[in-house]
């Protein structure tokens, strides 16, 4: 279980503003932070790591205490177990992928770990090579696997994945998810797309002006419910669902998510990641594929 305060005063492009936001995020679970930029989502992830000090504050992670500003204790972050993926990779140019990971190893620890993480992240072939020869995807997952290589008992992710394209976006959301439950890590993402939210965490905070507005499931967070009268958008299918007889479809429509009742017929004509065509005839929605 973790446990966070933070308040800290910070310059956005509307003037001065406060960051005071509470957190409480249990073991394994895997949160996504939501807002616009220059809200204090990244500025929060850098004092959950101890790479910034807030004015006030405090951080108990299973008991153990981080940081409380009160009692001026202050873990310096290589004592935090923490493993932070950057957007801009921060892999260390002069050093190899393998060596990349060994450096961030725990004193003493086993280097089996590397062997095993690179396996996993299925980076062997690559491993004798400088991050100068990797593509962005191959820079990522290496970024990735070097914060699991200090065995964290917190993830922060602070959108790693928006420099890439969509392709390789999804196949390494598939990647983060597959290695949060493999591992059992309690992860903070920050993102501002919302299927990357929808599919990555189960439960959403969102931060405006510097604090929490909404939190709960992202279905719940970003649901839209429509009024009568004809309508078209499009759309993406983020999720088909089996629902009694029917199948509930979760699509994203510009930043909200609706959900469409469907026949197993039309079920079977979509997949996820499908762009469609919402429309309506009077109070009855319906999904026409686009591609």
């Amino acid at each position: 279980m973790i446990r966070a305060r933070i308040k800290k005063r910070l310059h956005g492009a509307q003037g001065e503003f406060v960051l005071d936001v509470s957190l409480e995020v249990g073991e394994g679970e895997f949160v996504a932070l939501f807002g616009p930029s220059g809200v204090g989502k990244t500025t929060l992830l850098r004092c959950l790591a101890g790479l910034d000090l807030p004015e006030q504050g405090s951080l108990v992670v299973n008991g153990e205490t981080w940081l409380d500003t009160a009692a001026r204790i202050n873990l310096a972050p290589q004592q935090r177990r923490v493993g932070y993926v950057f957007q801009d990779y921060a892999l260390f140019p002069n050093m190899t992928v393998r060596g990349n990971l060994e450096f961030a190893l725990r004193k003493g620890a086993d280097k089996k770990r590397v062997d095993a993480l690179l396996d996993l992240m299925e980076l062997g072939e690559l491993q004798h090579r400088k991050p100068d020869a990797l593509s962005g995807g191959q820079k990522q997952r290496v970024a990735l696997a070097r914060a699991l290589a200090s065995e964290p008992r917190l993830l922060l992710l602070d959108e790693p994945l928006s420099a890439l394209d969509h392709e390789i976006r999804q196949r390494l959301q598939d990647e983060i998810l597959r290695l949060q439950r493999h591992f059992g890590l309690t992860t903070l993402l920050v993102s501002h797309d919302v299927s990357e939210v929808y599919k990555l965490s189960r439960r959403v905070v969102v931060i405006e002006n510097g604090r929490t507005v909404r939190e709960g499931e992202p279905a719940t967070v970003f649901g839209s419910s429509q009024s009568s009268g004809k309508f078209h958008f499009a759309g993406e299918v983020l999720a088909i669902e089996p629902a009694d007889v029917v199948f509930a479809v979760s699509v994203l429509v510009g930043n909200q998510i609706v959900r469409i009742i469907a026949t197993a017929d039309e079920a079977a004509k979509l997949r996820v990641g499908s762009r469609v065509m919402l429309l309506s005839k009077a109070f009855n929605p319906m999904l026409q594929v686009v591609e």
